[in-house]
């Protein structure tokens, strides 16, 4: 059991960084809706420099983005969790990806919101 635990733990704060882009990386590659939403990131963030956006507005367009990437990760690691522990329908496991995905359409829901009070602010 204790080399199991020492096998997943990082040595060091290096290793936690360098595991942590490990992360990243894997659902850049692996999941397409990372993809879509960094491309979205990539042009509101154009978008909002065209526009001027001050520091806060870009603050508030940053944090809506990122929110939707973290909850995208969060939910890409609980779906890989489930897959490990059954292969089968359960309901349960269900609750646990239905609830991650939710997770994921709440924050885009709130970019939205984000997006079209900060864009349509500066439009009208």
């Amino acid at each position: 059991m204790e080399k199991d635990a020492q096998r997943t733990s990082n040595k060091n704060f290096f290793d936690a960084f360098a595991n942590a882009l490990k992360g990243i990386a894997y659902a850049i590659k692996t999941q397409r809706n990372i993809k879509i939403q960094i491309i979205f990131t990539i042009i509101v963030s154009v978008a909002g420099t065209i526009f001027k956006f001050n520091g806060l507005e870009f603050l508030f367009l940053v944090f809506a983005c990122s929110l939707v990437l973290v909850t995208e990760m969060i939910n890409t690691a609980i779906e890989a969790t489930v897959n490990l522990v059954t292969t089968n329908f359960h309901p349960i496991a269900k609750i646990a990806k239905d609830v991650g995905a939710g997770a994921v359409l709440l924050s885009s829901l709130n970019a939205v919101i984000v997006g079209c009070i900060l864009f349509l602010g500066k439009i009208f």
